[in-house]
């Protein structure tokens, strides 16, 4: 199955208000990501499938050269399609464009889901927050965008 993405606007979040916490996850309120949209460091990306439906929608925080993940949401009847891969793919793609060293996130140590599709794209542990999810830790992740370049870069080196 193909999937658009594109930028999140304001007609895209109405578009899911009334469907936002029974088809998605109640992590996320309409005024939250409203909030969100009108930051100017806030990027926030919907996904979209052949109908034109709202599948799936992620975002990042950027601070100078670093971002965190606010949230990678697929909708309860598109999980386990890929969706979450291709917006992860996308956030990242748009965060080496802003030039970001390194991305973060936390993740509820039950979403197994999650965590294994961070590790698919080399995020490593960093940390953990206890009962950050209410009884459940929260699992600090970081990805390195600069891995390449250095790698590049020493295999260069041992060139000459």
């Amino acid at each position: 199955m193909d999937f658009k993405i594109s930028k999140m606007s304001i007609e895209d979040l109405k578009s899911i208000k009334n469907i936002l916490t029974t088809d998605f996850d109640n992590f996320w309120s309409f005024d939250i990501l409203e909030e969100e949209l009108e930051c100017s460091n806030s990027y926030v990306i919907v996904a979209r499938d052949i109908n034109n439906t709202i599948v799936g929608f992620a975002g990042i925080k950027v601070i100078l050269d670093e971002a965190d993940i606010m949230n990678i949401v697929v909708k309860k009847d598109f999980r386990n399609c890929g969706i979450g891969a291709i917006l992860l793919k996308n956030i990242i793609k748009k965060a080496r464009e802003l030039e970001i060293k390194k991305i973060y996130l936390e993740v509820n140590d039950t979403n197994l889901p999650a965590i294994n599709l961070y590790k698919k794209f080399n995020f490593k542990q960093i940390g953990i927050r206890k009962k950050y999810y209410g009884n459940n830790n929260g699992i600090l992740m970081d990805l390195s965008l600069e891995q390449k370049r250095t790698l590049i870069t020493s295999a260069l080196f041992k060139t000459f």
